[in-house]
């Protein structure tokens, strides 16, 4: 009998609430105060302040489905498993059970819920290195609810190893799981290890009981944790006995309609495209109906939803598809997708409205670009277009390479690959350097000097409805460093000098006042009752923490928090411009807070 995403979700949630696990909402694609990445990668992303200590309002067993983008294999999507958008089941411990228990539940909701057969199984524990032993307590727990010694490999810490996610962080050995194929060995070292195809991997236990310091050294955690992950949609399709996740009843409607709406002669080519436009726009359709409001645009987040929108239209026009089709794909995924994410149905008028222009943008700057193409056949020799010229066709007019190797190929002329890729190198290598300047810092960057600008932004959302007499603004993202905060709000327009100047004069008196920062946990009908603001109450569980600024800021929030506003030393804007349509963006430094006890 096949399973469906639905019925696993179901599945994992229930079993997990069972084992009195709250049962927490998604949080946004994109992560608050985590300069070291565009997107929530990993259902362990929002929770690190509780990972790190705090006490989550929800209690200290949590298991939820989150929403995640990894855009590291964008050039990968198109084979039979990659996706940029996946759903992650994960089930999570703050300081409470710890291996054994960890490894129980997965066995038994393998087995008994998911009725996998124990000689199907096999798992990955850590080897052991100088940093930390061998993990035989694992293996051990492993052979003691029935798993074959055989089916138990040992593999270092480039297999076996979690984290940190930044420079420094939480991070530990994991013990992960593959499901056995229906394949002989490749050789007589097979292993999970391996990209046979024999073992697949469903679920991943991170024991989480280091921390990784500045020098490279760890220590151990005062409180030990367990992050698990598995992908919703890969498992399906192993369950299923599919050889592509694109076989699963979330993309199977979407690939059929496609084929419906298109014609190709190379199939190869064609389940390629179909398969990235697949990916592509259920990907754009969350990004764009998230509720932080993502937008196409040139940096950061904005540029990546650019990115794939191109792609798929670029694949749309590989496959003779009219690029219409593309918004009721995106159609299709907000029906399929809305009951468990009601921002999708919420922010529907948007995510059509924002892909249908930048569908129409692309097309101009095809048009654009396929005018500068003519112009360059005219002047090359020797029949040959140089990587110069092609990365200017990319840079510029957002030609993919293959669509320039295509037009080429029609005029009889060929692609200087070599010199492109050297071009493109350099463009990574200058962008890669910025990069490093802009996201130094780390996901677990709870430092002293990250909470008080964490603080600050809570005054700035407070103050700036004070000065601009408008109740309505609200947070639209959030991103903090080491070295500055930035602060997104809704606002039609520019602040002046002098509305800016007021809002930082505000901002300097109320830390002059040095007003305490108090933090107290309840239901979240009382926090609303009290008028304690928050633009995503409905993530935060049915307990919420509040943190209270005197008379001036009353926000749910997880933290981290300064004491007292005192703290904070002295606020000063460095800028303020445009995010995206109808949102502007404030960054700003705290300074003079060195003399206060760390």
């Amino acid at each position: 009998m096949e399973i469906t995403t639905k019925e696993l979700r179901e599945k994992y949630l229930s079993y997990f609430k069972g084992k009195n696990h709250a049962i927490i909402q998604s949080a946004s694609l994109i992560p608050d105060n985590d300069p070291t990445v565009l997107f929530t990668t990993a259902g362990m992303h929002p929770l690190v302040p509780y990972l790190l200590g705090q006490k989550h309002p929800q209690g200290n067993r949590l298991a939820d489905v989150q929403k995640c983008v990894r855009t590291g294999d964008i050039d990968d999507v198109g084979d039979a498993t990659h996706c940029t958008f996946f759903e992650m089941l994960g089930n999570w411990s703050l300081g409470d059970y710890f291996k054994k228990e960890s490894i129980s539940f997965s066995y038994e909701f393998l087995t008994e819920v998911l009725k996998i057969p124990s000689e199907k199984i096999a798992v990955t524990v850590f080897k052991g290195d100088e940093d930390c032993e061998r993990d035989e307590y694992s293996a051990n727990c492993w052979i003691e609810k029935g798993i074959k010694k055989d089916n138990v490999f040992y593999l270092p810490k480039e297999n076996n190893w979690w984290g940190p996610a930044g420079i420094t962080g939480p991070c530990g050995p994991d013990t992960e799981i593959f499901y056995i194929r229906n394949q002989e060995k490749c050789c007589d070292e097979c292993s999970p290890a391996c990209n046979c195809g024999r073992y697949v991997e469903i679920w991943n236990n991170v024991f989480m009981e280091f921390f990784k310091n500045e020098d490279k050294t760890y220590s151990p955690l005062k409180q030990k944790n367990v992050d698990t992950g598995m992908g919703l949609e890969r498992t399906v399709a192993m369950l299923n006995g599919y050889e592509s996740v694109y076989d699963i009843d979330v993309f199977k409607p979407i690939i059929d309609f496609i084929k419906s709406q298109s014609s190709f002669t190379d199939e190869n080519e064609g389940v390629k495209a179909m398969r990235i436009i697949a990916d592509h726009i259920r990907t754009a359709t969350f990004m764009l109906g998230d509720e932080k409001g993502v937008t196409p645009g040139n940096v950061d987040q904005g540029y990546i939803l650019r990115r794939l929108i191109r792609r798929a239209v670029r694949f749309s026009r590989v496959i003779n598809m009219d690029f219409a089709n593309l918004s009721k794909i995106a159609e299709m995924y907000i029906d399929e997708y809305s009951a468990y994410y009601p921002e999708l149905k919420e922010n529907h008028d948007k995510i059509i409205n924002e892909l249908n222009l930048e569908i129409d943008r692309f097309t101009k700057t095809l048009t654009q670009g396929l005018k500068e193409f003519e112009k360059l056949l005219y002047y090359i020799k020797d029949k040959r277009i140089s990587g110069k010229a092609a990365f200017k066709l990319y840079d510029t007019y957002g030609f993919p390479i293959e669509m320039t190797q295509e037009l080429a190929k029609d005029n009889g002329v060929v692609v200087d690959i070599e010199g492109f890729e050297k071009a493109f190198k350099e463009h990574q290598a200058i962008s890669h350097a910025g990069a490093e300047q802009k996201f130094k810092g780390g996901l677990a960057d709870n430092s002293v000097i990250s909470s008080r600008l964490h603080t600050a932004t809570h005054l700035l959302n407070a103050t700036l409805k004070v000065v601009l007499n408008d109740n309505n603004i609200q947070q639209k993202g959030s991103n903090i460093t080491s070295e500055r905060l930035r602060f997104d709000f809704n606002f039609p327009r520019p602040l002046t000098k002098e509305e800016l100047q007021e809002v930082e004069d505000r901002i300097n008196e109320i830390i002059k006042e040095d007003v305490p920062v108090v933090c107290k946990e309840m239901p979240i009908e009382e926090a609303r009752a009290l008028g304690a603001i928050g633009v995503f109450a409905n993530k935060y569980g049915e307990v919420v923490k509040t943190y209270t600024i005197g008379k001036y800021s009353m926000e749910m929030c997880g933290g981290p928090h300064a004491n007292s506003t005192g703290e904070l030393g002295k606020f000063k804007i460095i800028k303020e411009q445009s995010s995206s349509s109808g949102i502007r963006r404030i960054k700003a430094v705290i300074t003079g807070c060195d003399n206060f006890k760390e």
